[in-house]
């Protein structure tokens, strides 16, 4: 429901980007209007593999114990030749993140989860069947008109984000291109429920003739990717005796009930810039990943929760608006990074005929010889991790591989009063600056942030198992009682960790730079 005329951000779109960034804002206590041109969240099947990192965004949204009964965790993939040998099995067990990094889902249930807890928060509303048909910026605020049920409304506000998917109109308003290329292979997308395949892993056939993914999904549910070749009608592909006959050259189940099928063009672009000065652009509106290494959505939600609390330091007016410069110079590599992910992943997918399939399966044999180069491909180690090279951060003196800033933070399980909680919830939703195992809790002590107490950090000591220190208040304690964290951080200087609200590393103190802690802080707030 529309409540008033101003809002101190309007998201346009309640896909999961949109609806991820609405549930961040709200919880970091900011006014949020959702607008949306459909009736209701999607009903059908899209996105459907959700990894560690967007996860661990819904813990930081409030959803995580609905969502995790839901979903496949720890899900695999094996590769298999035109003979349907096995050639290369991918099957990460680390759990860097506090989650497994490949999970299967389902997006109308993740929507469904998030505009339920959008619903519950009283400083957040959405509005359906409400489109967005013209908008206006001036140096204060966004004039934004929307058509609902005939009558058109108009609002403001501070900031307004498309999240509007692939056609996203707030992009084409502001005149912003999308460069990169299409693929020129269509696929036919089938999705099945109820089926008895008790598969766990996603069956990749790399056969020249059809390339085919096989996916599994939460309670009995299934995708087949099938591509399709030139000359192949939509028409034709989708008759219901070509749907059947295509899934019996890959284990058809005939109890199966069909839920969707529909023929996609896959693309591989990015939108020039993503902010023109009040207004921004997430997810899909900001950039187009194939699906072949699972990233599409969950690049929106990485780019959602980076978003989110930058906005809400803004408009609270704890830092400056320099500081959402940052959200495209930290997001845009790494969203291209997937995006070429994808791509060679697609290369290894869909071969494009017989030499190329035996070169790609005995590359991969070969491998298979060295350990190392073994564990690399079976962990997916190859995926690329975020890393900030510019942004809000303190970049280390000397540059050094030792250096977790403008990292994503490991998360592991400590021990506190309440029990085993992930390492997140004892951060909590802001700014932490924490003394992990190995650290001296004291040294929370000798850090002064009087110069930057408009921006609340939260001092936290992770002891070791058997570390008896004292942890003075106002800094709140956790035990490693597994050594999960001090394992994680193995190889790492001892020192203190400036954490961000999407627990990226901000900054690194070492011990001998403790005293001035407090002042480089400051200056990286004034710099905003």
């Amino acid at each position: 429901m529309i409540t008033r005329q101003h809002w101190p951000v309007i998201v346009v779109g309640a896909g999961p980007t949109g609806l991820t960034l609405a549930c961040l804002l709200a919880r970091y206590g900011i006014d949020v209007l959702v607008v949306e041109r459909n009736p209701q969240t999607v009903q059908e099947p899209r996105a459907v593999s959700i990894d560690d990192e967007s996860l661990r965004t819904m813990q930081a949204v409030g959803i995580i114990n609905e969502l995790v009964p839901q979903i496949v965790l720890g899900y695999g993939s094996e590769y298999f030749s035109p003979g349907r040998r096995r050639f290369l099995k991918v099957k990460p067990k680390t759990l860097e993140y506090g989650y497994p990094r490949r999970n299967a889902f389902r997006q109308p249930v993740l929507e469904r989860l998030l505009r339920e807890r959008l619903d519950r928060l009283s400083n957040a509303s959405i509005s359906f069947e409400t489109e967005l048909v013209e908008f206006s910026q001036s140096a204060e605020a966004v004039t934004a008109r929307v058509r609902r049920g005939g009558e058109t409304i108009e609002l403001t506000c501070n900031y307004l984000v498309g999240c509007d998917g692939s056609h996203s109109f707030v992009r084409e308003k502001l005149g912003i291109e999308m460069h990169g290329s299409t693929f020129r292979e269509r696929w036919l997308i089938i999705d099945l429920e109820q089926t008895t395949d008790p598969t766990r892993d996603t069956k990749v056939y790399c056969n020249p003739a059809r390339p085919c993914l096989s996916l599994p999904g939460p309670n009995g549910t299934r995708r087949f990717e099938l591509m399709l070749h030139d000359g192949e009608q939509d028409a034709d592909v989708l008759a219901a005796d070509n749907v059947s006959a295509l899934l019996r050259l890959y284990g058809n189940d005939d109890k199966a009930v069909l839920r969707r099928k529909v023929v996609y063009t896959f693309h591989a672009r990015m939108a020039d810039r993503w902010r023109a000065d009040r207004v921004f652009l997430a997810g899909d509106a900001a950039h187009l990943t194939p699906p072949f290494a699972g990233q599409g959505m969950n690049s929106g939600v990485r780019d959602a929760h980076n978003l989110a609390w930058k906005l809400a330091a803004v408009v609270s007016g704890r830092l400056g608006d320099r500081l959402l410069d940052t959200y495209e110079a930290e997001r845009r590599d790494h969203a291209a990074e997937m995006i070429q992910l994808a791509i060679r992943m697609g290369y290894v997918m869909m071969p494009r005929g017989l030499v190329q399939a035996f070169a790609v399966r005995t590359f991969f044999r070969a491998l298979a010889l060295f350990p190392a180069a073994r564990s690399y491909f079976a962990e997916m180690k190859y995926k690329p991790k975020p890393k900030f090279h510019r942004g809000f951060l303190l970049p280390p003196e000397t540059a050094s591989k030792q250096s977790l800033v403008g990292k994503l933070f490991p998360q592991a399980l400590v021990m506190t009063a309440n029990g085993f909680e992930l390492l997140d919830d004892v951060l909590g939703d802001g700014f932490a600056l924490l003394a992990p195992p190995g650290t001296a809790p004291q040294t929370l002590e000798n850090v002064c942030l009087e110069k930057s107490s408009q921006l609340p950090i939260r001092r936290v000591a992770v002891l070791d198992k058997e570390d008896p220190s004292p942890v003075a208040a106002p800094a709140i304690s956790a035990r490693d009682l597994r050594g999960d964290l001090a394992a994680l951080l193995a190889g790492y200087p001892a020192g203190l960790y400036l954490l961000r609200p999407d627990r990226y590393v901000a900054a690194f103190f070492p011990l001998q730079d403790i005293q001035s802690a407090g002042d480089a802080i400051a200056k990286l707030m004034r710099e905003t």
